[in-house]
């Protein structure tokens, strides 16, 4: 059926119960993974000639971007490993995480994006938009959402 599935991260609780189970389907179907981190992409934000005191550098940015990417990635990579799954880590940078999942999982050339929703209604889901229905309705290839029951 599904022979390699992308597993996105926010490194979120909600993002981390998606892994587990995502793994779980990856090694009921054999099928690889690899996990996905989208950092923010770097912007600066300047007024006119004033440019922010604490301002970093775009190399100093991309290495900090780097290590998040590798911290929010690990648990994947650990839980695919423990499951015997190859295993592959991606991450690209992005003003809008939905929109790099749909490539990444295009680029990787994965037949199904497994993530979590954080499931965000109301004013908070209108206002912060959902990642999730932004990547099901957008993606080309079939996206299984993992919604953690609540306790």
């Amino acid at each position: 059926m599904y022979k390699h599935i992308l597993i996105p991260t926010d490194g979120s609780p909600q993002s981390r119960k998606a892994i587990r189970e995502g793994i779980a389907l990856a090694k009921k179907l054999g099928a690889r993974v690899t996990g996905f981190y989208s950092p923010e992409q770097y912007e600066v934000l300047a007024y006119g000639e004033y440019f922010p005191p604490n301002l970093i550098s775009r190399a100093e940015w991309s290495k900090r971007s780097e290590q998040t990417a590798e911290k929010h990635l690990a648990p994947i990579e650990k839980a695919a490993k423990a499951a015997n799954l190859r295993y592959e880590g991606y991450f690209k940078e992005s003003i809008a995480p939905w929109q790099a999942i749909v490539d990444a999982a295009k680029r990787k050339k994965c037949d199904l994006i497994f993530m979590a929703s954080h499931g965000r209604t109301g004013l908070q889901g209108l206002v912060l938009g959902s990642q999730a229905a932004k990547v099901l309705s957008h993606s080309t290839v079939p996206v299984l959402i993992h919604k953690a029951k609540k306790r």
